[in-house]
């Protein structure tokens, strides 16, 4: 049965090997060690809602392959219908948990985009990648995999070629091919979600030519790999991660530096080895789905930012109507996001393999939105909770419970009537991390930078044939084209 509990993927982490390491420390367990524990409990709680009659549509479906219950995370996306529930399961998430599950999404999406990819490339060289592909997901299925996905390499000197880098090992490559698999070296960055992860979806970071084909590989690793080192970066929360109490919430994301070391895969997990024309194409079914179900991630923890707001305002003492028309922005802020996002989706169509693949040009549209409105979102939450939540000036929980002097600190910041300084100060701490701090999902860069989707708009924008209809709608019968260049 692919169906798990929270215990059941808790203990699958726990039987792994440890490699993950943080502040210097190999962390033995994943589960309960302070700075890894939050991300597990994020992912923990899509398992828990699977169960949950008020979730379980969004959380869960029927395998494609055998009729069999499975975990959504784990599914093929075939249809609009399907794709549709991508956006919804990750804007359930982040309700539930105020931040990114990355081993919830990029594994999810790189397993469909694969498929299609896969059968193009057995079309095309008589491969059967297709065929080791679909044995994967099914052990998947069985098994409830929670699969991070990672594409971006450490990539070195940004003006050189990954063929080209001083240090080859600044991008995964395939070291060696033998008869029964191949070894591949080389290092992937911030990537969100490995240490709640049981694996990881490794695909190529961008479109390579025939001299940079040792890069393109596409691959599931454990993430107890031997050979594989896992580093957790920091992020910007000031080392609470490590302490208790309200100063930091009970989920969170962590990212991590992949550093592959001469690891060797089986065949049966190698679903692209050298085929390096079709790498762009991984990018471009990839990042079409990605960026157009990103707008729902936004909107599901701007959905919680409104939350927080309006908890803010009764916590200051004042009703959460007086900045009706400021939560009113924020909601539209969240409704465009998600909703350019399910237009992508349904203005795309269903590849020959059998994936749904969303249409380029609006999910990069989309993109650009997640790089701005966001922000001004988080801005407004700030805005309307006060300095409280914004400036950094709430004692910490260790001050506020002091037995010396933290009822003279519970005092300072006691405002609403019939709401404790407890909950003020708790509101506070939400309102912080979401908008300063470790709650930030990455919106400008994950998923890819503003920049490079603002150029796939801009080649995929037909700017001559819409010169061509304001030139028949104005009247003018001559061509008016660019002039030369001097």
């Amino acid at each position: 049965m692919g169906l798990k509990t929270r215990n059941d993927y808790l203990k699958s982490l726990r039987a792994m090997r440890p490699n993950v390491y943080k502040f210097g420390q190999l962390i033995e367990d994943v589960t309960v060690h302070p700075a890894t524990r939050r991300v597990v409990e994020s992912h923990a709680r899509a398992f828990d809602a699977a169960y949950d009659p008020k979730y379980s549509d969004v959380f869960t479906t029927r395998s494609s392959f055998t009729g069999e219950e499975i975990h959504r995370f784990n599914s093929m996306m075939a249809n609009l219908d399907d794709i549709m529930y991508n956006a919804k399961f990750k804007r359930a998430m982040y309700r539930l948990t105020g931040t990114c599950t990355g081993g919830l999404c990029v594994g999810w999406n790189a397993q469909n985009v694969l498929w299609n990819v896969t059968y193009e490339m057995d079309r095309e060289y008589g491969t059967s990648y297709q065929e080791r592909l679909k044995q994967w997901i099914l052990t998947a299925q069985k098994k409830g995999l929670v699969v991070a996905g990672a594409l971006t390499d450490a990539k070195g000197d940004r003006s050189l070629k990954p063929s080209q880098q001083p240090d080859r090992d600044s991008n995964v490559h395939i070291k060696e091919v033998r008869e029964d698999g191949i070894v591949i070296r080389g290092a992937k960055a911030m990537i969100a979600g490995v240490a709640a992860s049981n694996e990881i979806f490794i695909l190529p970071g961008s479109g390579y030519g025939e001299a940079d084909q040792d890069f393109a590989v596409a691959c599931v690793v454990p993430r107890d790999a031997q050979g594989l080192t896992v580093v957790e970066t920091r992020r910007p929360s000031d080392g609470r991660e490590l302490e208790e109490g309200f100063d930091i919430v009970e989920t969170g994301i962590t990212q991590a530096y992949l550093i592959f070391e001469d690891v060797f895969l089986p065949n049966e997990r190698v679903f692209m080895c050298k085929e390096y024309k079709y790498s762009g194409k991984i990018i471009e079914y990839f990042t079409a789905n990605y960026r157009a179900c990103i707008g729902a991630c936004v909107a599901g923890q701007g959905d919680v930012m409104i939350g927080a707001a309006a908890l803010m305002a009764r916590a200051n003492g004042l009703p959460a109507k007086t900045f009706s028309g400021k939560l009113v922005e924020m909601a539209v802020n969240n409704e465009t996001t998600y909703g350019v996002g399910i237009g992508a989706m349904a203005l795309g169509k269903q590849h020959p393999a059998g994936a749904w693949i969303s249409d380029s040009l609006m999910a990069h549209t989309n993109k650009v939105h997640v790089a701005t409105l966001p922000y001004e979102t988080k801005r407004l939450c700030q805005d309307i909770g006060g300095g409280i939540a914004e400036t950094g000036c709430l004692p910490s929980y260790q001050d506020f419970t002091n037995p010396e002097y933290g009822h003279l600190v519970q005092r300072c910041v006691k405002a609403g009537q019939h709401v404790s300084a407890e909950t003020r100060a708790r509101a506070a701490r939400l309102v912080e991390w979401l908008t300063l701090g470790a709650g930030v999902p990455g919106c400008m860069h994950g998923g890819g930078s503003p920049d490079g989707a603002k150029l796939v708009v801009r080649v995929r924008t037909p700017v001559e044939d819409y010169v061509e209809y304001a030139r028949k709608v104005a009247g003018i019968n001559e061509p008016v084209l660019d002039p030369e260049k001097k």
